[in-house]
């Protein structure tokens, strides 16, 4: 019963700060309850790790560049030998774009957030469009 009380008290605290960082424990089985109950709030979750993700803004708002391990192939001609670089879409901005008409939002679940510099964790999505 607790954790349909707190899982209603998680979302309100998202709405309230619009971003939580939360510890969830190796074992795992905590995060999927904290997504349903997000769900169920009326939230669509995106789930990211935060391992090569490189620049937050151009990664989730704008169209980049990616060149993908070249394997031994490489470019041959005027371009750098390092491989073909492929243009994908912003992952959140094509998710935003498509959500459900009585959805909420969006809210990125990012794993492996550890990782991210102090410059990376304070991105802030307003500044830059």
């Amino acid at each position: 019963m607790s954790l349909i009380i707190f899982g209603n008290q998680f979302a309100r605290n998202l709405e309230a700060a619009g971003a939580l960082g939360v510890y969830v424990p190796l074992e795992g089985g905590h995060e999927g309850r904290y997504q349903r109950r997000l769900r169920a709030a009326g939230y669509s979750v995106l789930h990211i790790t935060a391992r090569g993700l490189g620049d937050l803004s151009s990664y989730l708002l704008d169209v980049h560049g990616v060149r993908p391990p070249h394997l031994g192939k490489k470019t041959i001609g005027q371009e750098a030998a390092v491989g073909y670089r492929y243009f994908i879409p912003p992952v959140a901005t094509y998710q935003l774009e498509n959500l459900p008409t009585k959805s909420k939002g969006l809210v990125i679940w990012l794993i492996e957030g550890h990782i991210l510099s102090n410059q990376e964790l304070e991105f802030d999505h307003s500044a830059n469009h």
